[in-house]
């Protein structure tokens, strides 16, 4: 397949979104353009730049095979999908700290004064807070970058389906994760659509907003 983006016209990607439940079975995503689109999908927001959101790629036969199970109600884009991603919430994100701060500051995108500030003001933080408050934190953010994926594998020609309802207490484990450090968010079926998938309806501005 080729590696270069369909369209970048915002309206186009956003408004001809799906949630695809067949997939072209034929068509399998290459390694280098989902690495593109995962790096898209990575420039989504998270809170204090922590990155937590981790993705696991189930595109192998037997990986599949061991999703299945685990995924009863969707097998259908469990088997025609180019991919399964499974994204989690690492509860322990702060440890790429160093890095990513490290790496702005090479880039010249901040001082190190302000790095060194920066960590140390959000170290207390992240060595104190709860793990359901920073299981509120990944969950945020896994939500910010799973949408910010389906976006982009549309703007390279993709389809998606954001999936909530398979075993979330038995996915890690089942692929050898540590379940109590990786929060499962969602699961993303990703490939190429066999069919258009249905239009829906959203619900009126003046239904879903206030203003004061």
């Amino acid at each position: 397949m080729s590696t270069a983006q369909v369209t970048n016209d915002f309206n186009q990607i956003v408004k001809g979104r799906r949630s695809i439940k067949n997939y072209d079975p034929s068509v399998k995503i290459s390694r280098e353009e989902m690495e593109q689109i995962l790096s898209l999908a990575t420039l989504a927001p998270s809170s204090v730049n922590m990155q937590p959101w981790r993705f696991l790629v189930i595109e192998s036969p037997e990986a599949k095979a061991k999703l299945a199970p685990l995924a009863k109600f969707n097998q259908t884009q469990v088997a025609t999908s180019s991919a399964v991603i499974a994204v989690f919430g690492d509860l322990e994100n702060f440890e790429n700290a160093e890095e990513i701060y490290g790496a702005a500051v090479e880039k010249g995108f901040m001082p190190v004064e302000v790095k060194e500030r920066i960590l140390s003001s959000f170290s207390g933080y992240f060595h104190t807070v709860s793990r359901e408050d920073m299981k509120d934190v990944v969950l945020i953010d896994g939500g910010l970058v799973s949408m910010q994926l389906m976006l982009a594998a549309r703007s390279y020609g993709y389809d998606t389906n954001p999936i909530g309802g398979y075993d979330k207490d038995q996915i890690a484990e089942a692929f050898g994760l540590d379940k109590d450090r990786y929060v499962p968010v969602m699961l993303i079926s990703i490939g190429k659509a066999a069919d258009e998938g249905y239009p829906s309806v959203r619900l009126p501005i003046d239904k879903v907003t206030f203003w004061k």
